[in-house]
């Protein structure tokens, strides 16, 4: 007797299809790689849809980790997907480094540049990022970068939340289907503390020690010379049993001081100060 379908699944199957559906409307096309899950799928599925003429990029720029960098060439590796390794060069614009509240627009500015150029160069059709529907509600100027661009989200087009993503990627066999988010390294700067590459790797640096320790999923908000520990509230005990460990090893990368930050972890903490009157516009061009 067969297994019976759940709704969800079902649900998640029929945005499945319509993702296939979706990239199937292309000849070819580039598609934006972190590493993350959720550009994962897009290059995954471009991949079944299109083959070879679906190709994986991935900007390995000292905002991105390098065991998320590893990572992306392990799983293009795995899935037989054609991968390309670039630098873009969004440390080398002083609007960038500054770190404006809208440093994503001049950040994904560089990136989808340097993919239009090579897609223009390629003939290749279309250029895909990851978003999806749980992206549009947050501070996100990226997301006018990408419309500059004609960037295209097939996740978005095909209706997928966050939990969809992770619910497809188990049911494709996804290795990385509860990989935690995981933003740029200058996502834990307060916007106006200036970027350099050295502070990159400095808190790159810090949040190896946490995932040495076994935390599942941390930010390392850098505030001078402290560095703000966000981790869930459930593994609070966890930092309390090793926070020697922590706290010598956080300061042995160039922190004086190390914090817990009792409301834990959650995406895009920064962004909790910020007024309307904050927030930088960009014009769409």
């Amino acid at each position: 007797m067969a297994t019976a379908i759940s709704p969800a699944d079902a649900a998640v199957q029929d945005k499945y299809q319509a993702l296939k559906d979706n990239l199937s409307q292309y000849q070819s096309v580039i598609v934006a790689f972190s590493g993350g899950i959720d550009s994962s799928l897009v290059a995954y599925v471009a991949g079944e849809v299109l083959g070879n003429n679906a190709l994986a990029v991935t900007s390995a720029s000292a905002s991105l980790k390098r065991a998320d960098l590893a990572l992306a060439e392990q799983l293009t590796g795995r899935w037989g997907i054609r991968h390309q390794v670039i630098v873009t060069d969004e440390l080398s614009k002083p609007e960038y480094r500054a770190n404006p509240t809208n440093r994503c627009f001049h950040c994904k500015t560089s990136l989808y540049t340097y993919l239009d150029n090579m897609a223009d160069a390629a003939a290749v059709e279309v250029v895909l990022n990851g978003t999806n529907l749980d992206d549009l509600g947050d501070h996100r100027p990226g997301l006018i970068a990408a419309e500059n661009f004609a960037v295209r989200s097939p996740l978005v087009e095909a209706g997928f939340t966050k939990a969809d993503i992770r619910a497809l990627a188990h049911q494709l066999g996804l290795e990385n289907a509860d990989k935690p988010q995981a933003a740029c390294l200058s996502s834990r700067f307060p916007y106006g503390t200036h970027i350099t590459q050295a502070l990159l790797a400095q808190v790159e640096a810090a949040e190896e020690v946490l995932a040495d320790l076994g935390f599942s999923q941390f930010r390392v908000r850098h505030h001078n010379e402290v560095a703000r520990l966000e981790i869930p509230p459930q593994e609070f005990a966890r930092a309390l049993e090793c926070h020697e460990a922590l706290q010598q090893r956080i300061q042995a990368v160039g922190y004086a001081y190390v914090t817990l930050d009792l409301g834990g972890f959650r995406s895009g903490s920064l962004n909790e100060t910020l007024s309307r009157d904050d927030v930088q516009i960009v014009e769409v061009k």
